[in-house]
């Protein structure tokens, strides 16, 4: 009891803690946080679907998180050299690296080379994607020619393509082990299945993780904060430590997603309070 007393009070704490110097705070932490895990603490940039960059740059500043996951409204995959050089600019002046692309949607073989030509020119190794099952050939030919993984991102109950982990997995296990799966537990959880036995049973073809809860194990469940609903986060931690995970675990915020930075604040902080207590 006094344990689960401990553990409870010291999320509270980080939660609150980062309110006031996240919500409220005129110059926010210029450096790095160091969470002391091989996990990054990230946001999913659909999470800003509604904001600029300046805009989103400032809320991730005023939470201390310091890697995105970019997303094509931000970032046009038609965007020049000068653009993507200028956007990369912009990221470093607000300690903000972006870590991958997506999720992008290919259902041709020309929008699959369009996404591993952005992903070269913006700079990174990771592509999250949502690939048609007929181009799934053509996407293990350009991952073995450009050296790049690929992480299928999976939605749950509300559409056919990729409802959770093990549709993802049954899809690509006979293919190149770079090609894996962005890992979503609210909607996997949402599709009834368990995420931490997901990450523990597929952890050799998770590439990346988007952060969420949900109300229920069903297509009514609803995604929101991080430390509400029914998926057991200190657990997911635990196991994250235990399958040596050292990819993006990005929030990906889909509550009140015009006024989300309260909901932000509160699921980066609830998060790192359970990275703190389950140390």
């Amino acid at each position: 009891m006094k344990r689960k007393l401990s553990v409870f009070l010291s999320i509270i704490c980080s939660c609150i803690l980062l309110s006031a110097s996240g919500l409220y705070a005129k110059e926010p932490e210029r450096n790095l946080r160091d969470d002391g895990e091989l996990f990054k603490v990230a946001i999913a940039g659909y999470t800003f679907v509604n904001f600029n960059l300046d805009e989103t740059l400032k809320m991730m500043q005023e939470v201390d998180v310091h890697y995105l996951c970019i997303k094509d409204f931000h970032l046009p995959l038609t965007s020049t050299d000068e653009e993507i050089a200028a956007f990369h600019a912009k990221l470093a002046a607000h300690n903000v690296t972006g870590y991958a692309v997506g999720p992008i949607y290919m259902k041709t073989k020309e929008e699959v080379d369009r996404a591993f030509d952005y992903a070269k020119r913006v700079g990174v190794k990771l592509i999250v994607g949502v690939p048609n099952h007929e181009v799934l050939p053509y996407v293990d030919q350009k991952v073995k020619e450009y050296d790049f993984k690929y992480a299928i991102h999976l939605h749950g109950p509300d559409i056919k393509l990729y409802p959770n982990a093990t549709d993802i997995y049954e899809n690509v296990k006979d293919l190149d082990p770079r090609i894996g799966m962005c890992l979503d537990i609210g909607h996997d959880a949402r599709d009834g299945q368990d995420p931490v036995a997901d990450l523990k049973r597929y952890k050799d073809r998770v590439f990346d993780i988007h952060m969420k809860n949900t109300t229920a194990a069903s297509k009514e469940g609803k995604t929101g904060e991080i430390g509400r609903g029914i998926i057991d986060i200190p657990a997911f931690v635990r196991m994250l430590r235990e399958v040596k995970y050292d990819g993006a675990c990005s929030l990906e915020y889909e509550r009140n997603m015009k006024t989300p930075l309260a909901g932000i604040a509160e699921s980066i902080g609830y998060f790192r309070g359970v990275i703190d207590a389950t140390k």
